[in-house]
């Protein structure tokens, strides 16, 4: 199948490029670079440096491929600067989207796998999550993917012949399984990542903020879903696309890990000590946010493998070891 990926040099969209790549499918990559490294996408793979905003250009590029559908990655992602950025956000998520719609539509594609986000949901209702509760974004990265949602059930309901898959997914960490390619961002916000550095000398201290919260050893506890677990439901998603598609799914292994329990198995996996602040809980974190992702294990047969904290961390660690500056100052 053609594919183009957008974000195809970030974090999950080089895993995307990797493991479709390896299934023999032909690959497209289209990153803007902000945040994306080229250096993460094998040279054989044709990449276009462009943002979503060039319509035109991606037109082109849909049609001198033969797409047939758009796995798409490319956003900002960070909850903190959307608060401080937002007109960024809503233009590069939001706009950026619907310029790559309208670039689907004038080429004739009519098949999207949209990564979305358990941010859709705001302060949830009940734990665990399903894709039933209520959708009610607290700030403007989540409400930017929300619009996108919308958007996509409204192309449908325009044009019965495209359909889509909405991912939402919680906290992806992990690296691929032979360490070529992982998460390498700048700044980095996510805590496996960040504890890791700590491990290697990269930063002074972790600061674990809240020891108070109503969960087993009263750190909050999130649910971890391994990268390459992450990317084989997208792939499953668009092998059952139809027309007339719009489904969501939550991605998420079904259980949480505490931020104790994340400091302990990165300790395991790098046999050392890990500096540790401890500091009042943060405004607006639950104490357990984690997914039911039944509906995609029914109706996708997607089961993740990498459930243990220790499978995932090691993984990140291979790659962080391997690569301590992560990818080369050139990509």
């Amino acid at each position: 199948m053609n594919i183009l990926i957008t974000g195809g040099a970030g974090y999950i969209g080089s895993h995307a490029v990797k493991q479709l790549h390896a299934l023999g499918h032909a690959v497209v990559v289209l990153d803007n670079l902000v945040r994306g490294h080229r250096a993460a996408v094998p040279t054989e793979i044709p990449f276009y440096e462009l943002d979503l905003a060039e319509t035109d250009r991606i037109v082109e590029l849909l049609l001198r491929h033969e797409v047939e559908v758009v796995m798409h990655f490319a956003a900002l992602t960070y909850v903190g600067e959307s608060v401080q950025k937002p007109l960024w956000y809503y233009r590069n998520n939001t706009a950026g989207a619907m310029s790559l719609f309208e670039a689907m539509e004038r080429a004739g594609v009519k098949r999207c796998v949209f990564s979305s986000t358990a941010a859709t949901y705001g302060e949830p209702d009940e734990i665990p999550i399903r894709e039933t509760n209520r959708q009610a974004p607290i700030n403007p990265y989540g409400r930017s993917k929300w619009f996108v949602e919308a958007i996509l059930r409204d192309i449908v309901a325009a044009d019965p012949a495209f359909g889509f898959v909405a991912l939402r997914y919680f906290n992806v960490a992990g690296a691929a399984a032979d360490g070529t390619i992982g998460e390498d961002h700048e700044p980095e916000t996510h805590l496996v990542p960040n504890v890791l550095y700590a491990a290697m000398g990269k930063r002074e201290n972790i600061t674990v903020f809240g020891t108070d919260y109503a969960t087993p050893d009263g750190t909050c506890v999130r649910d971890y879903v391994h990268v390459d677990d992450l990317v084989e439901a997208h792939i499953l998603a668009m092998n059952t696309l139809r027309d007339g598609d719009a489904r969501f799914y939550n991605l998420g292994i079904g259980r949480g890990y505490s931020v104790k329990e994340i400091l302990d198995a990165a300790k395991r996996a790098t046999g050392r000590d890990i500096p540790t602040k401890f500091g009042a809980r943060r405004p607006g974190d639950p104490a357990r946010l984690y997914a039911c992702s039944d509906a995609a294990q029914r109706e996708l047969a997607w089961k993740p493998r990498h459930t243990s904290v220790d499978e995932i961390i090691d993984s990140a660690w291979r790659w962080h070891t391997a690569h301590p500056d992560g990818y080369d100052a050139s990509g």
